[in-house]
């Protein structure tokens, strides 16, 4: 009776350390495509009173932001305003719009694609403890990813594509920051990144770098 007992724990261990990386693979499937809402054009603060109202916060709300908060937010950031050209809210140099924005929620990890508008699944892991190294991270209720795909910028030097995807990023947080403080959101964009372990986590190509993050929620009450 002991040696059958020995025997059943012994399959079942075996059963769970073969399984268990296929279980996991299959929970990251379960991630599906989030195809958003129409960003809604009107309304908001007048630009000159965002602009007077633009600020940093470190102290959110866990609340989540509503999908149709999200679409306009992410529409804001680097969305297409002009579907014939398929240019974008922000400005890019050479039109080579190399910032990919990805979106960590709860729930997992997106890519934000602006012709579509609309969330393609990267990662079903909560990764948003990674986004920074300071604690609030870990709870804001959406964390943007802002990275570079060096692949996109056909010319110049290194120094060169650094210096383009920072400004990149520093047009599309910019939009970022308006929006929320239009909407009364909170926000910061967060330089204090362990760049190489996200990048890892995000699987990555070597051709694309983190530039910053931005953490955006409702204003803790």
């Amino acid at each position: 009776m002991t040696y059958k007992i020995a025997s059943v724990l012994c399959f079942i261990s075996m059963t769970l350390l073969f399984i268990g990386p296929s279980f996991a693979s299959f929970q990251a499937q379960e991630l599906k495509e989030i195809k958003l809402p129409n960003p809604q054009l009107e309304g908001g603060r007048p630009l000159m009173q965002a602009l007077k109202d633009r600020q940093s916060s470190r102290e959110f709300s866990t609340e989540k932001l509503p999908l149709q908060v999200l679409s306009n937010l992410l529409w804001a950031a680097d969305g297409v305003n002009r579907p014939d050209s398929k240019k974008r809210t922000a400005p890019s140099a050479v039109n080579w719009q190399n910032i990919d924005i990805y979106v960590a929620l709860a729930e997992g990890l997106y890519l934000y694609d602006p012709l579509e508008h609309s969330l393609k699944p990267v990662l079903g892991e909560d990764i948003r403890a990674m986004t920074g190294k300071q604690d609030f991270v870990k709870d804001v209720p959406l964390n943007l990813i802002y990275v570079a795909d060096f692949s996109k910028i056909t010319r110049g030097t290194e120094e060169d594509k650094n210096f383009y995807s920072a400004a990149h990023t520093g047009f599309i947080s910019q939009n970022v920051y308006l929006y929320c403080a239009s909407e009364g959101l909170a926000t910061v964009v967060r330089g204090m990144v362990d760049r190489e372990t996200l990048a890892k986590a995000m699987k990555l190509r070597p051709e694309q770098k983190v530039i910053f993050a931005q953490s955006v929620g409702y204003p803790k009450k």
